[in-house]
């Protein structure tokens, strides 16, 4: 996973709201164990079946951010969801909320779940449909994302998820960055574990 900075991106306006991991990415691609063109078959049914379909239009792969209607990633739980949409191109997706099982996944992947209020949701939804070319500046550090205008706008986020991402870490890599600290500890207390006495 690499490291998560500061970074600009043009937005993609995907407005449905409700939208599951199974239209994100169907069931018949749950086989895979590779990430490798699960991009390709991102919103693959919704794409075929509609060839005006945001995703089959250029600007699509020229955007960074996916900018989703409300209660993004709901359903069933997969981590190919996160995969298919960061192998399209996707850094982060922005919505009013997020499923807690997929905003997990996310975060495990990379893949950054950004919730805002319904007022700057409605601004971004607006400036992606009316302007391709528009990015916005977000900045995981300060938990920022910054519009065109100049306006900075908050959103939340976990401060030990925070810097697992800005490491480029998950928890096992976040552990074994501290084995030297870990052995020292183990030293310092002669490598046992320390139990509490028995109360029987």
């Amino acid at each position: 996973m690499q490291p998560i900075k500061t970074f600009a991106a043009r937005l993609l306006p995907l407005p449905s709201e409700n939208i599951d991991t199974d239209q994100i990415i169907p069931a018949r691609y749950l086989k895979v164990t590779d990430k490798a063109g699960l991009g390709d078959a991102l919103f693959t049914d919704w794409r075929a079946r509609d060839p005006n379909f945001i995703l089959n239009q250029p600007r699509a792969k020229e955007a960074g951010i996916l900018v989703a209607g409300d209660n993004f990633g709901c359903g069933s739980s997969r981590e190919h969801a996160p995969w298919a949409l960061l192998g399209f191109g996707f850094k982060a997706v922005i919505s009013t909320s997020f499923a807690d099982i997929f905003r997990n996944n996310a975060l495990k992947n990379g893949l950054l779940p950004i919730v805002v209020d319904e007022a700057t949701h409605q601004q971004l939804m607006s400036l992606a449909e009316e302007d391709p070319s528009a990015q916005i500046t977000v900045d995981l550090a300060a938990q920022t994302i910054t519009l065109p205008d100049g306006r900075a706008v908050t959103f939340p986020m976990d401060g030990f998820v925070k810097q697992m991402l800005l490491q480029g870490v998950d928890e096992v890599g976040y552990l074994t960055a501290k084995a030297d600290a870990i052995a020292q500890y183990e030293q310092a207390h002669g490598g046992t574990l320390r139990t509490q006495p028995s109360l029987s």
